[in-house]
């Protein structure tokens, strides 16, 4: 099936591994030029040559997410390298368990307002071009009472609400606007890659009790209904979140 991203442009942050490196390599695979940024050099590197490997452009910059002027670097430099934004992905996340101040401040930054200055510089782009894309990654646990911890559950509720109020703001422009949400997911690396090493029992135990498919689920997985969503196969499809999950959720809507 052809989904119709080749040579579309894209930036997709938390990239250089894990859910955001997937999207990043899903997204190649259908011809997409990639815009990756991360804290870290030496990984985002080694992620921009397996994306240009793909026989696409890359574009890998080096910022941190909570700084203003890091977002519109990283949005500016892909106009000019690419000339147009297509699809934004805002995969960049925090877990933070503690109920402190510190830790609400942290999340609300590298959660929430980081997506709504990332989105807020791509706009404009997308408006003058007639049309584009925005993703958020949200959480399962941003769509129910469950998980661990009050902080990250709140934090990507507060996305998926952003994604929808956009989707209608927005739709007039041509750009659509979704939300992903992701239920327990195991790459190596990873909190529940992690926890597996740390305690194989009580992770399996953890499976049987509450995902339905008896398994975590994978980037790779993740990554293709992110890759979908972001496609003209989905050009219909605005202000919705969708589960991917393995039947994590117990909500009848």
């Amino acid at each position: 099936m052809d989904l119709g991203l080749k040579d579309k442009v894209a930036i997709v942050t938390g990239s250089s591994r894990g859910i955001g490196r997937a999207i990043a390599l899903g997204l190649a695979d259908e011809g997409c030029h990639v815009t990756l940024c991360a804290r870290g050099t030496e990984q985002l590197q080694e992620t921009a040559a397996e994306v240009s490997a793909k026989g696409v452009r890359v574009l890998p910059v080096a910022l941190d997410i909570t700084v203003g002027e890091d977002i519109q670097r990283l949005v500016g430099e892909t106009v000019t390298v690419f000339g147009r934004v297509d699809i934004l992905v805002n995969n960049v996340g925090s877990s933070l368990r503690e109920d402190t101040d510190e830790a609400w401040q942290t999340s609300f930054q590298t959660n929430v307002l980081a997506s709504a200055r990332t989105i807020r510089h791509v706009v404009p782009h997308m408006q003058q071009q007639g049309g584009g894309t925005i993703i958020n990654i949200s959480s399962v646990f941003g769509r129910e009472a469950i998980g661990f911890t009050q902080v990250y559950n709140s934090m990507k509720a507060a996305m998926i609400a952003q994604a929808k109020m956009l989707a209608l703001q927005l739709a007039p422009y041509g750009i659509r606007v979704n939300s992903v949400a992701p239920g327990s997911v195991s790459y190596p690396g990873g909190s529940w890659w992690r926890r597996q090493q740390d305690d194989p029992e009580g992770m399996a135990e953890f499976v049987r009790q509450n995902i339905a498919m008896g398994r975590f689920g994978t980037a790779e997985e993740i990554a293709e209904v992110v890759v979908f969503l972001a496609s003209e196969r989905a050009r219909w499809v605005t202000g919705a979140c969708l589960n991917v999950d393995g039947g994590q959720t117990h909500s009848n809507i």
